[in-house]
């Protein structure tokens, strides 16, 4: 699990008043096994652990979660909401338009596109909550 350790999920939630659940560590616990899951890919994962969840406790928990930033929501494409864990470093989203794989990049990539809408346009963009479509080397290259 990339996450944070349970210790520090535990007082990340308790910090923002919320309650510590076991199906809220089941459901973050799927988002770090996952790295970039829809939540009802989500319950999917859980379902093994907890055949009774539903996918509004599934919402609910990762509405608290993100509230605890802990985990974050991204848009990729036109699918569903996909969400990962919170990391230490920033990245943005790449979605191959071919086979649906997900990359991650460095947010550093984006300084100049950042920077040149900011000054053409005066808007700030946060490259880290969309992605970028287009093709991954295995569909770009005709393969």
């Amino acid at each position: 699990m990339t996450g944070v350790p349970r210790e520090q999920f535990e007082s990340r939630l308790r910090e923002r008043g919320m309650r510590v659940t076991s199906q809220r560590f089941q459901i973050y616990s799927a988002v770090n096994r996952l790295q970039h899951a829809t939540p009802e890919a989500i319950l999917r994962e859980v379902d093994a652990e907890s055949p009774g969840l539903t996918l509004s406790t599934v919402y609910r928990a990762l509405e608290a979660l993100e509230a605890a930033s802990l985990v974050t929501h991204t848009h990729l494409g036109h699918a569903p909401l996909t969400y990962h864990a919170v990391q230490d470093h920033a990245h943005i989203h790449l979605v191959c338009e071919k086979c649906g794989t997900v990359v991650s990049a460095s947010v550093d990539v984006a300084t100049e596109l950042r920077a040149r809408i900011r000054d053409d346009v005066g808007f700030d963009i946060d490259p880290t909550h969309m992605a970028m479509a287009g093709l991954c080397a295995s569909c770009g290259t005709g393969n």
